[in-house]
């Protein structure tokens, strides 16, 4: 008789494994990082085979630190950095290049060319995304493009292509022995060639960018059982689950009715509504996309505000500029001023995101002065991260005329007291953290447990849902307002940074 839900939750920064029992609660975590690499500003990659590596290891080190064996996991669930593209070779198993991440801008001139004909809003209607770098369809035209032989071995069925879940999933199943090519609704509808209708690849997009169709993993749900794991530990153990971090963590945080919403506070912030079945459009720079899909029901929909940098600009403190040697330093040295000294920082490294979608914006510190000190930069990089927020909550309350009521929070940020009574104070409204804040991994291994009958249903999880702490507004709206204007004015500054 099984007693646990595992995840692999395959992040930006780190790779980590947990282990949960019926009532949603940590059993055990296994947590290591990965490699950050920069060959030029603006590109970010990661070594794919470095990923699988550690998910090796922390997958066996989860199930050893539980004191359990492949027969006590009643299905294992991915969850993953949404939108880094992976071009392998199925006979080797072999990437053709590093991961191309996320948040890297190298494909806006293919953006722009795609954008000349029916401008950034080309294929919104379809795919519910705006033409950005920040998904991977276009990177894998790049790949195609600049890696010698790779087009010709592409439309000869030769190459593969995924986002990270697939990479795990087909080297999880047996890799070039076998593998599940497959990917999950939530995914799918990152890459930009997803029909949000008809959950298929769209093959007259996929043709405009260059990308084969053949290279394209199969769309299935994201609770269903795909097939067995062949290797390591988990050895046996239904694969089960499969979501995008974001939709995942929607779905560890219980967010099954429409108008319900969270905001998880990572490398970079998602703030995602839940619209049900239908797939509402937005027009205040949100876009749309799919939530999750259970077996043979329905797809849900969401409206999804994403933010590139916010955990991200606390590394960039601890990495780059040496001003803190570990990321909650950050909070001791913020609370050593008052406020932010009149500095605000606008962390466009990868360009704006929502709702703006500016990829040619580019980072700035603004109302810099002699004041200014290591504590002011530190408390400005943890208010970066709430004025974006709140952009983004301002878009949603415009898109859905719902105003929020409190926000519900998770991801690594939200142990960060001082951040949150500031998001709480910005936003009005109470921000509320649920005991479990690592709600992606907890939603990964909700989706495999509902496929294979750990869980009943979603009121079996909703149950689990238990709040941990809450903070409510304390500043006047006059003092908010203030700050928020400097805010939108610092933001204005990033525009066009170059042609």
């Amino acid at each position: 008789m099984a007693k646990y839900a595992a995840a692999l939750d395959q992040g930006t920064t780190s790779t980590r494994a947990m282990v949960f029992d019926h009532g949603g609660q940590v059993v055990s975590v296994s947590q290591k990082e990965h490699e950050q690499i920069y060959p030029k500003p603006g590109w970010v990659e990661h070594d794919a085979k470095e990923i699988w590596e550690r998910s090796q290891e922390v997958l066996d080190e989860a199930l050893s630190e539980a004191g359990a064996s492949a027969d006590d996991i009643a299905g294992l669930g991915i969850t993953n950095q949404r939108e880094t593209a992976v071009v392998w070779d199925r006979n080797t198993g072999e990437p053709v290049m590093n991961a191309i991440v996320w948040q890297d801008t190298r494909t806006d001139k293919l953006v722009d060319e795609f954008s000349a004909d029916g401008g950034q809003d080309r294929f919104r209607t379809k795919v519910g995304l705006p033409l950005a770098t920040y998904f991977s369809g276009p990177k894998v035209r790049w790949i195609l493009d600049n890696v010698d032989g790779a087009r010709e071995k592409a439309e000869s069925g030769d190459l593969i292509f995924g986002n990270i879940d697939t990479w795990c999933i087909w080297n999880l199943t047996g890799g070039p022995d076998g593998g599940l090519h497959i990917t999950d609704v939530s995914n799918a509808s990152r890459t930009m060639l997803m029909d949000l209708e008809s959950l298929s690849w769209d093959e007259e997009i996929a043709s405009v960018m260059g990308v084969p169709t053949s290279m394209l993993p199969e769309i299935r749900a994201s609770s269903e059982v795909y097939g067995e794991v062949k290797s390591g530990g988990f050895q046996g153990v239904q694969l089960a689950g499969d979501l995008g971090d974001q939709q995942a963590a929607t779905f560890g945080q219980t967010c099954f009715s429409t108008g319900e919403a969270k905001n998880t506070y990572g490398t970079g912030n998602f703030l995602l509504l839940n619209t049900g079945n239908e797939a509402v459009q937005s027009k205040s720079g949100l876009i749309t996309t799919v939530g999750y899909k259970i077996g043979e029901n329905k797809p849900v929909y969401c409206l999804e505000g994403s933010i590139a940098i916010t955990g991200a600009l606390v590394q960039w403190l601890r990495d780059n500029l040496k001003m803190i040697k570990a990321a909650p330093e950050v909070e001791e040295l913020a609370s050593s001023v008052d406020d932010n000294g009149g500095l605000y920082i606008v962390p466009a490294f990868s360009g704006l995101f929502a709702p703006y979608w500016k990829s040619n914006a580019r980072g700035v510190f603004a109302g810099l002065t002699r004041y200014v000190n290591a504590g002011h930069i530190a408390r400005a990089t943890l208010e970066a991260t709430a004025y974006q927020s709140r952009e983004v909550v301002e878009a949603m309350d415009a898109d859905s005329g719902v105003a929020l009521e409190s926000l519900k929070v998770d991801g690594g940020m939200v142990a960060n007291d001082l951040l949150m009574q500031f998001q709480a104070d910005l936003l009005g409204v109470p921000v509320i953290r649920p005991q479990v804040a690592e709600t992606t991994a907890l939603g990964a291994a909700y989706a495999a447990g509902l496929a294979t009958g750990f869980w009943n249903s979603e009121d079996d999880l909703r149950e689990n849902w238990a709040e941990d702490k809450r903070w409510e507004p304390k500043m006047d709206s006059a003092q908010r307002d203030e700050y928020y204007q400097y805010w939108k004015k610092a933001v204005t500054r990033t525009f066009d940074w170059f042609d």
